[in-house]
């Protein structure tokens, strides 16, 4: 498929159509990243989805060769800053533009804080936090130049209440809503900029708690969830609106989560 040309992506083709844009996704691999990387490129999208895991990549990929859009597997770690930029620099020179970043790599290793587990807290700070900031300084310069761009982030209601045992994964998407939203205002009108905050959603996340007590309450808590695909419906939403049209936040949670 033939990739828009600068300053095409998001305008009208003959047909009416929104043109494809070229999507760069984060955390790729599985649950929301892997719903999003899908589903954009079946409207026809040229996604570049970056993930650690490349056999899930190469799965992804895969899956969606028969999508009218397009799906190319890379590899990518968050937390390294020199990783990213090459992530974006090499998505640029393959599309000739890059028209979204969708920062979607995070962990959830949930524990009181009495448990002490530093290094899972350092971890979630160097994935949630630095690694969404690490996108924003790839990618910006990319976007003022061009003129456009639209910044996606997927944070979590966690941004908006606290609970026992998430205290630093809350911290980190308080975190993660209060750069997306200082990003939004700062930003030249022609950048776009949305937060998209999940409730529990079916995911591997939960898998990564190595607290006893945060992982039996965490089964309780997840005894009702919502597709990752709701969420990518929602990403999907958000970019589709005319350039004059900026979907700031999205809240979306199962029915029964309150």
């Amino acid at each position: 498929m033939t990739t828009p040309p600068p300053g095409a992506a998001g305008s009208a083709g003959p047909s009416g159509a929104a043109a494809p844009k070229v999507v760069l996704v984060t955390g790729a691999s599985s649950g929301i990243g892997a719903a999003v990387a899908e589903r954009l490129a079946g409207a026809g999208h040229h996604v570049v989805a970056g993930a650690r895991r490349t056999d899930r990549l190469r799965t992804l990929a895969d899956r969606t060769a028969a999508a009218p859009g397009s799906l190319h597997p890379t590899r990518l770690d968050v937390t390294d800053r020199d990783d990213v930029a090459a992530f974006v620099t090499a998505a640029r020179e393959r599309h000739g533009r890059v028209d979204a970043l969708v920062s979607n790599a995070g962990v959830m290793p949930l524990s009181r804080l009495d448990s002490l587990l530093t290094d899972e807290w350092d971890r979630m700070i160097d994935v949630n936090v630095r690694g969404l900031l690490h996108g924003i300084a790839a990618a910006l310069p990319v976007f003022t130049a061009q003129g456009s761009g639209h910044f996606v982030t997927i944070a979590s209601v966690g941004a908006h209440e606290v609970v026992p045992t998430a205290a630093v994964y809350c911290a980190t998407k308080y975190a993660a809503w209060a750069i997306t939203e200082g990003l939004r205002q700062e930003s030249d009108p022609s950048i776009r900029v949305t937060t998209v905050s999940p409730g529990v959603v079916a995911s591997e996340l939960a898998d990564t708690i190595t607290d006893p007590g945060a992982a039996a309450a965490m089964r309780t808590y997840r005894a009702h969830t919502i597709s990752p695909d709701a969420i990518a419906s929602a990403v999907s939403y958000a970019l589709a609106q005319p350039p004059d049209i900026d979907v700031n936040e999205i809240v979306v949670r199962p029915t029964h989560q309150r």
